[in-house]
């Protein structure tokens, strides 16, 4: 049957991302070799075969479980429940976090208790209980079974992240993201990581990289308190995190050192990033390459150029647009893209 062959050292991340976006067949268990763990599949997606992965014919075991949450779900709900229930929901470490529909939410106890049957690897339910907001574009979430807790530790990219959920704003689905980033950095680079969160881009970076020096900024408390917390839990030197406002923090250290530049620059805050434009050309250089993300509608993309134009005239720099990438999806019709480009 259908096989998703995938090195070792990445079986935590591509798990992850099958199992989310619901590519994993739950009736089969997972096999493993010296150097490989292969997946069972519902069917294929697209991979990138640079990635060390591979669609393979393979002969699964049947798992013990008593098959998938739906199907357990038939058990204690009526097929009319049935209908409403989404099935899909997101696994940051040992935390799966569910949207429950307004007419399940007499059922939602039922649902967490039933998906901790299913699956193993998960250890707490919560629920979403709002959407992402506020200045630190976090999410309160709602307990609803097992370990009674909103902190984990998530793997990926050969690192552990340690975060609370509901008080730092964290996605799994950048874990490509910040691979391709990880693959484009060259040796001795300088990098400045604006919005660094709980820190999974310079800790990433610093662990996979030959990066000189990682400089993250982050806003929020809470995001910071973990992000060092990361940079030690990772065993990491090569990282330095600031908390404060990145509107303040780069004045400041330009007023301390007016030399400062970057060789490269991240902006992983697509909802404003375009406000913070005047920020990173201001630690830029002739060279300096910079990643700029946004939310758009497909076919829109042009104006996030567009805002990079805009901020280059002003600061008197002229720039190349290098590359044009899609994140993941935000909602219908609407991608998290990123825009590389360079300071010529």
């Amino acid at each position: 049957m259908l096989g998703l062959k995938v090195p070792l050292k990445d079986a935590e991340k591509w798990k992850q991302y099958i199992i989310v976006n619901n590519f994993i067949n739950n009736n089969y268990q997972y096999l493993k070799d010296k150097n490989h763990i292969y997946f069972p599949l519902i069917s294929e997606f697209t991979i990138i075969r640079s990635q060390g992965l591979e669609f393979v014919d393979k002969e699964f075991n049947k798992t013990k479980h008593k098959g998938t949450l739906r199907e357990n779900l038939g058990k204690s709900l009526t097929k009319e429940e049935l209908e409403f229930v989404k099935t899909a929901h997101d696994i940051i470490g040992s935390i799966a976090i569910l949207e429950i529909p307004q007419d399940l939410v007499f059922r939602e106890k039922v649902i967490a208790e039933t998906l901790l049957q299913t699956n193993k690897q998960i250890k707490t339910v919560l629920k979403k209980a709002d959407i992402h907001g506020g200045v630190y574009r976090t999410q309160k979430m709602i307990y609803l079974a097992g370990e009674k807790t909103k902190e984990t530790i998530y793997r990926e990219n050969n690192v552990q992240l340690k975060l609370d959920v509901e008080k730092v704003y964290f996605s799994i689905r950048l874990s490509n993201e910040r691979k391709r980033i990880m693959k484009l950095i060259q040796p001795g680079e300088e990098v400045l990581v604006m919005f660094s969160g709980c820190a999974p881009y310079p800790v990433v970076l610093a662990k996979n990289t030959e990066a000189k020096h990682i400089l993250g900024i982050e806003i929020n408390p809470d995001g910071h308190k973990y992000g060092l917390e990361n940079v030690k839990l990772n065993k990491i030197k090569s990282v330095d995190l600031i908390c404060g406002d990145v509107h303040e923090v780069i004045p400041k250290l330009k007023e301390k050192n007016s030399k400062l530049t970057f060789d490269r620059i991240l902006m992983p805050l697509p909802k404003t990033a375009d406000e913070f434009l005047d920020d990173a050309l201001a630690v830029s250089k002739k060279g300096t390459m910079i990643h700029f993300y946004d939310f758009l509608e497909l076919g829109k993309f042009d104006e996030a150029t567009e805002k990079i134009d805009k901020a280059c005239k002003k600061a008197g720099f002229k720039h190349k647009i290098l590359e044009i990438v899609k994140c993941g999806q935000h909602a219908p019709y609407i991608y998290r893209i990123c825009v590389d480009f360079k300071i010529i």
